[in-house]
Protein backbone atom coordinates (compact mmCIF):
# COMPACT_ATOMS: atom_id res chain seq x y z
CA UNK A 1 0.00 0.00 0.00
CA UNK A 2 1.25 3.60 -0.71
CA UNK A 3 0.84 4.74 2.81
CA UNK A 4 3.55 2.26 3.72
CA UNK A 5 6.03 3.70 1.07
CA UNK A 6 8.45 6.69 1.34
CA UNK A 7 9.96 9.42 -0.34
CA UNK A 8 13.07 10.60 0.87
CA UNK A 9 13.99 14.17 -1.29
CA UNK A 10 17.63 15.72 -1.05
CA UNK A 11 17.35 19.28 -1.02
CA UNK A 12 20.11 21.17 -2.81
CA UNK A 13 20.07 20.50 -6.75
CA UNK A 14 16.28 18.31 -6.50
CA UNK A 15 13.84 20.82 -4.31
CA UNK A 16 15.65 24.09 -4.95
CA UNK A 17 18.44 25.04 -7.84
CA UNK A 18 21.23 26.24 -5.38
CA UNK A 19 24.23 25.51 -7.46
CA UNK A 20 25.15 28.86 -7.86
CA UNK A 21 23.75 29.98 -4.51
CA UNK A 22 26.29 27.15 -3.07
CA UNK A 23 29.07 27.61 -5.42
CA UNK A 24 28.76 31.88 -4.99
CA UNK A 25 29.10 31.85 -1.26
CA UNK A 26 32.15 29.49 -1.29
CA UNK A 27 33.71 32.10 -3.27
CA UNK A 28 32.98 34.63 -1.22
CA UNK A 29 34.50 32.42 2.12
CA UNK A 30 37.72 31.59 -0.20
CA UNK A 31 38.16 34.88 -1.25
CA UNK A 32 37.82 35.98 2.47
CA UNK A 33 40.23 33.83 4.28
CA UNK A 34 42.89 33.34 1.02
CA UNK A 35 42.52 29.96 0.15
CA UNK A 36 41.55 28.37 -3.64
CA UNK A 37 38.51 26.75 -4.26
CA UNK A 38 37.88 26.18 -7.70
CA UNK A 39 34.19 25.39 -9.63
CA UNK A 40 35.82 21.52 -10.71
CA UNK A 41 36.28 20.93 -6.64
CA UNK A 42 32.82 22.49 -5.80
CA UNK A 43 31.43 20.05 -8.20
CA UNK A 44 33.40 17.32 -6.91
CA UNK A 45 32.68 17.54 -3.61
CA UNK A 46 29.04 18.92 -3.83
CA UNK A 47 26.48 16.45 -1.41
CA UNK A 48 29.22 16.10 1.06
CA UNK A 49 29.04 18.71 4.50
CA UNK A 50 30.41 21.76 4.17
CA UNK A 51 32.58 21.07 7.61
CA UNK A 52 34.13 17.85 6.05
CA UNK A 53 34.88 19.95 2.75
CA UNK A 54 36.70 22.52 5.27
CA UNK A 55 38.95 19.68 6.51
CA UNK A 56 40.09 18.84 2.74
CA UNK A 57 40.40 22.73 1.21
CA UNK A 58 42.33 23.93 4.48
CA UNK A 59 46.12 23.02 5.28
CA UNK A 60 46.43 20.91 8.56
CA UNK A 61 47.73 23.53 10.89
CA UNK A 62 44.66 25.54 10.44
CA UNK A 63 42.22 22.87 10.41
CA UNK A 64 41.14 23.26 13.72
CA UNK A 65 37.29 22.66 14.93
CA UNK A 66 37.02 26.56 15.99
CA UNK A 67 38.31 27.51 12.92
CA UNK A 68 36.29 25.06 11.00
CA UNK A 69 33.21 26.11 12.49
CA UNK A 70 33.62 29.70 12.38
CA UNK A 71 33.70 29.27 8.11
CA UNK A 72 30.85 26.43 7.96
CA UNK A 73 29.13 29.91 9.56
CA UNK A 74 30.69 31.91 7.49
CA UNK A 75 29.97 29.79 4.12
CA UNK A 76 25.82 29.06 5.32
CA UNK A 77 25.30 32.38 6.35
CA UNK A 78 26.24 33.81 2.81
CA UNK A 79 24.07 31.17 1.40
CA UNK A 80 21.20 32.13 2.77
CA UNK A 81 21.43 35.60 2.53
CA UNK A 82 21.80 34.97 -1.71
CA UNK A 83 19.00 32.34 -1.93
CA UNK A 84 16.98 34.34 0.28
CA UNK A 85 17.44 36.97 -2.45
CA UNK A 86 16.49 35.24 -4.80
CA UNK A 87 14.99 31.72 -4.29
CA UNK A 88 15.11 29.63 -7.72
CA UNK A 89 12.83 26.40 -6.87
CA UNK A 90 13.46 23.29 -9.00
CA UNK A 91 11.22 23.04 -11.94
CA UNK A 92 8.20 20.30 -10.89
CA UNK A 93 9.49 20.29 -7.13
CA UNK A 94 6.52 21.77 -5.79
CA UNK A 95 4.21 19.31 -7.90
CA UNK A 96 6.29 16.24 -7.14
CA UNK A 97 5.93 16.96 -3.34
CA UNK A 98 1.72 17.40 -3.87
CA UNK A 99 1.23 14.10 -5.94
CA UNK A 100 3.08 12.26 -3.87
CA UNK A 101 1.49 13.18 -0.73
CA UNK A 102 -1.66 12.90 -2.42
CA UNK A 103 -0.99 9.53 -3.31
CA UNK A 104 0.03 8.38 0.37
CA UNK A 105 3.41 8.04 0.33
CA UNK A 106 5.49 9.71 3.68
CA UNK A 107 7.38 12.10 3.22
CA UNK A 108 11.35 12.98 4.31
CA UNK A 109 14.06 15.61 3.04
CA UNK A 110 17.50 14.26 3.66
CA UNK A 111 20.02 16.54 3.49
CA UNK A 112 23.71 17.46 4.53
CA UNK A 113 22.90 20.99 4.64
CA UNK A 114 22.60 22.91 8.49
CA UNK A 115 18.76 23.26 10.01
CA UNK A 116 18.62 27.29 8.47
CA UNK A 117 19.30 26.18 5.09
CA UNK A 118 16.41 23.45 4.73
CA UNK A 119 13.68 25.16 6.66
CA UNK A 120 14.37 27.98 4.90
CA UNK A 121 14.15 25.70 1.81
CA UNK A 122 10.72 24.34 2.92
CA UNK A 123 9.53 27.24 3.87
CA UNK A 124 10.11 29.10 0.92
CA UNK A 125 8.11 25.93 -1.16
CA UNK A 126 5.62 26.12 1.56
CA UNK A 127 5.31 22.36 1.76
CA UNK A 128 6.73 22.57 5.64
CA UNK A 129 3.69 20.44 6.84
CA UNK A 130 3.63 17.50 4.51
CA UNK A 131 7.02 16.02 5.66
CA UNK A 132 6.97 13.71 8.46
CA UNK A 133 10.40 13.29 8.71
CA UNK A 134 13.42 16.34 8.28
CA UNK A 135 17.11 15.58 8.50
CA UNK A 136 19.79 17.68 8.25
CA UNK A 137 23.33 17.95 8.75
CA UNK A 138 23.29 18.60 12.34
CA UNK A 139 21.37 15.18 13.13
CA UNK A 140 23.88 13.27 11.81
CA UNK A 141 27.78 12.78 12.27
CA UNK A 142 29.00 11.81 9.24
CA UNK A 143 28.11 13.14 6.20
CA UNK A 144 27.15 11.18 2.38
CA UNK A 145 28.42 8.86 1.14
CA UNK A 146 27.63 7.70 4.43
CA UNK A 147 23.92 6.47 4.59
CA UNK A 148 23.45 7.89 8.20
CA UNK A 149 21.44 10.66 6.86
CA UNK A 150 18.95 8.14 4.88
CA UNK A 151 18.64 5.59 7.49
CA UNK A 152 17.69 7.86 9.80
CA UNK A 153 15.21 9.54 7.30
CA UNK A 154 13.65 6.08 6.73
CA UNK A 155 13.87 5.64 10.47
CA UNK A 156 11.63 9.16 11.27
CA UNK A 157 9.16 7.43 8.83
CA UNK A 158 9.13 4.72 10.93
CA UNK A 159 9.57 2.76 7.24
CA UNK A 160 11.77 -0.04 6.30
CA UNK A 161 14.61 1.62 4.28
CA UNK A 162 13.59 -1.19 1.84
CA UNK A 163 10.46 0.72 1.57
CA UNK A 164 11.68 4.05 0.39
CA UNK A 165 12.80 5.78 -2.82
CA UNK A 166 15.65 8.46 -2.25
CA UNK A 167 15.78 11.04 -4.89
CA UNK A 168 19.41 12.54 -5.34
CA UNK A 169 21.50 14.55 -7.76
CA UNK A 170 24.79 13.74 -6.52
CA UNK A 171 26.65 10.73 -6.83
CA UNK A 172 27.58 10.62 -3.24
CA UNK A 173 24.14 11.01 -2.46
CA UNK A 174 23.26 7.98 -4.77
CA UNK A 175 25.66 6.00 -3.01
CA UNK A 176 24.74 6.79 0.57
CA UNK A 177 21.08 5.80 -0.32
CA UNK A 178 22.10 1.98 -1.55
CA UNK A 179 24.48 1.48 1.45
CA UNK A 180 20.99 2.48 3.37
CA UNK A 181 18.84 -0.09 1.46
CA UNK A 182 17.03 2.27 -0.11
CA UNK A 183 16.23 2.69 -4.15
CA UNK A 184 17.22 5.72 -5.87
CA UNK A 185 15.93 7.59 -8.17
CA UNK A 186 19.15 10.08 -10.10
CA UNK A 187 17.99 13.40 -11.03
CA UNK A 188 20.62 15.31 -13.57
CA UNK A 189 20.38 18.59 -12.25
CA UNK A 190 23.23 21.32 -13.26
CA UNK A 191 26.69 20.49 -12.53
CA UNK A 192 26.14 16.77 -13.07
CA UNK A 193 25.87 14.11 -16.14
CA UNK A 194 24.18 11.09 -16.79
CA UNK A 195 26.68 9.27 -16.72
CA UNK A 196 27.70 10.43 -13.33
CA UNK A 197 24.53 9.12 -11.75
CA UNK A 198 24.97 5.68 -13.77
CA UNK A 199 25.02 3.93 -10.32
CA UNK A 200 21.32 5.21 -9.32
CA UNK A 201 18.20 2.58 -9.93
CA UNK A 202 16.74 4.98 -12.55
CA UNK A 203 18.04 8.34 -14.32
CA UNK A 204 15.46 11.48 -14.95
CA UNK A 205 16.17 14.35 -16.74
CA UNK A 206 13.68 16.46 -15.44
CA UNK A 207 11.05 15.95 -12.21
CA UNK A 208 8.25 16.12 -14.57
CA UNK A 209 9.71 12.46 -15.19
CA UNK A 210 8.78 11.04 -11.70
CA UNK A 211 5.10 9.42 -10.73
CA UNK A 212 3.71 7.87 -7.67
CA UNK A 213 3.49 5.23 -9.99
CA UNK A 214 6.91 4.93 -11.23
CA UNK A 215 8.06 5.38 -7.38
CA UNK A 216 5.76 2.19 -6.30
CA UNK A 217 6.97 0.44 -9.16
CA UNK A 218 10.73 0.58 -7.93
CA UNK A 219 9.97 -0.39 -4.56
CA UNK A 220 8.34 -3.09 -5.50
CA UNK A 221 4.87 -2.85 -4.64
Amino acid sequence: MPDRMGVIFDVDGVLVDSYHAHFDSWQIVARAEGFEFTERRFVDTFGRTTRDILREVLDSARATDSEIERLDSMKETAFREILSSNFPVMDGAKELIDACASAGFRLAVGSSGPPENVQLVLRSLGRQQVFQGVVNGMDVTRGKPDPQVFLLAAERLGLAPSRCVVIEDAPFGIEAAHRAGTKCIGFVSRGHTRDELRDADQRVDRLQEISPATIRELIGG
